[in-house]
């Protein structure tokens, strides 16, 4: 056995079955493992964010990593824009980064790098493993690392060398286990002292986020939020939303700085549940930083890496809540909109036909600003959220999740700008045959910017600033692109094409793609 099978072995062992690759020379002997060692499940990407993007995407609908294989320095620095995505997603991954042969490094040559340096800010354990005798153990400490609460990036750098040497450990420590701790549990003083708040007359917002926004946590918020009349939201980036009919509905606080601000001007307690503080996203000349009036007490129930369902099961003992009823939403799916196309038509139209158990990953920016609002009372759903807001994440996000849930649709909503960050994921729906419905809303602008320039009170947008705003010189075609990688696609530009066309892309079992030019 040598080193790239110890360490598939390790991983296999641990629970980690599915690999997103874009290797190089460095990782042949890993690639070449991969017909040595069964069980492991192989998803090329032809972009490194594609492949990091798509773990993501697995880890947040499965709670459990994925490894991504990557080539080198440079390999890791195209995929880091995804990684920090995943980060703020609090999404467990296992990176393996091929090096040079130990040996190697000290020549210099043109594909060397740090690779620890690079992989540090985007990780929270990093490691070069010293031989091919020390990569199952590493390969086992890497999986506990990810999967240590809430979910976290690991990084294990793996020298040409050490894979392609022989193994002389004895097998049964090859397969070594991981062991995982448990999140821990806030402290009865933080519950009682929540619970105090929430008793008081003044008025208290609850802030969810992690995995505070599931299905079961949000049951207890519920009941929390009939028993004391807090409001519930969700930070503005979540990770990963249960909603629809049935589920406890929870208000998300908005991009806009003042429609932040006004939602949250009379809200005299902030009870945090896996969230932080709201604050702004840039800062901008003459507004606040900070969403929440000054004066106002913040509160934090349990942290990001704390075992959020029993806090927010011991609040809901420590106010009496348990024999309250949450409001959930109930099914109410609107007529389907007709004529001109405009964003308030499409929420209208997504929330009359998602389908039940759908799994929606939106990176729609400016166009899908009411879409959450739209489809609150529709078929029960997943809803998943760029946390990081580096642009590019929704493609390779969707088809992680379509691995992670092949009997479920998944619907990615995506901007033409942000989409062509990285199309390459589209070639990987394509090959791997993912149920995956892809709306892009082709404005043929980067219309955030464009409202950011005003934000920032650069209100003077001339030519040469437009040339940077817009992407309409020339044209994309999303329909002729998507067919170019094997992916079924039709371009609407009315209310009633996109009708049929959501009808045909639902009915089909892989991808397909619909451009919605408006």
């Amino acid at each position: 056995m040598n080193g790239a099978e110890s360490l598939l072995t390790s991983l296999l062992h641990n629970d980690v079955d599915t690999c997103f690759a874009n290797p190089g020379t460095s990782e042949m002997h890993f690639v070449a493992a991969l017909d040595r060692v069964s069980g492991m499940r192989c998803v090329l990407g032809l972009f490194e964010g594609v492949v990091t993007g798509a773990a993501d995407g697995y880890a947040r609908m499965l709670d459990r990593p994925a490894v991504t294989l990557l080539h080198l320095g440079p390999g890791l620095a195209n995929g880091l824009s995804n990684l920090h995505n995943a980060k703020r997603a609090q999404s467990p991954i296992v990176n393996v980064i091929g090096d040079h042969a130990t040996f190697h490094r000290q020549l210099d040559a043109p594909l060397t790098s740090d690779i620890e340096g690079a992989a540090r800010p985007f990780s929270h354990w990093v490691r070069t493993s010293a031989s091919a005798n020390a990569l199952a153990s590493d390969a086992a400490a890497a999986v506990a690392a990810a999967r240590s609460a809430p979910g976290r990036i690991s990084s294990l750098i793996l020298p040409a060398d050490a894979a392609w040497n022989e193994v002389s450990v004895a097998q049964s420590e090859v397969t070594s286990a991981a062991l995982v701790s448990p999140p821990a549990r806030p402290a009865d003083v933080s519950i009682e002292a929540a619970a105090e708040i929430l008793k008081s007359d003044r008025n208290a917002a609850v802030i969810l986020a992690g995995y505070a926004t599931r299905e079961a946590p949000l049951e207890f918020a519920g009941m929390i939020s009939a028993a004391t009349g807090a409001r519930l939201y969700s930070q503005t980036l979540t990770p990963r939303i249960t909603r629809g009919a049935g589920r406890v509905a929870v208000e998300r606080i908005p991009y806009p700085i003042d429609q932040a601000v006004a939602l949250l001007k009379d809200v005299d307690n902030i009870i945090l549940v896996g969230a932080s503080a709201p604050v702004g996203f840039f800062a901008y000349p003459g507004k606040p930083g900070k969403l929440f009036q000054p004066g106002t007490r913040i509160h934090e129930l349990v942290g990001v890496d704390g075992d959020i369902p029993y806090a927010l099961e011991a609040l809901a003992d420590a106010v009496g809540a348990k024999k309250f009823t949450p409001a959930r939403a109930e099914l109410d799916l609107p007529a389907r909109p007709t004529g001109s196309i405009s964003p308030e038509k499409i929420g209208q139209l997504l929330a009359a036909t998602l389908p039940t158990d759908a799994i929606v990953v939106d990176e729609s920016i400016t166009t899908g600003r009411s879409f959450l609002s739209a489809t609150r009372s529709s078929h029960p759903h997943d809803w998943i959220l760029p946390t990081g807001g580096s642009i590019g994440f929704a493609l390779p996000v969707a088809a992680g999740a379509a691995i992670a849930c092949a009997d479920r649709k998944v619907v990615c909503l995506e901007s033409d700008g942000s989409g062509m960050y990285m199309p390459q994921a589209l070639w990987t729906h394509a090959r791997e045959s993912l149920n995956i419905l892809t709306i892009v809303f082709a404005n043929r602008k980067y219309q955030i910017l464009r409202n950011e320039m005003h934000n920032v009170g650069a209100t003077e947008i001339g030519p040469k600033a437009s040339r940077l705003l817009d992407i309409d010189d020339p044209e994309i075609d999303w329909a002729h692109l998507a067919k170019s990688v094997g992916v079924d696609a039709r371009r609407v530009d009315t209310m009633d094409t996109f009708s049929s066309a959501l009808d045909a892309g639902f009915a089909t079992q892989g991808p397909y793609l619909i451009e919605v030019a408006f």
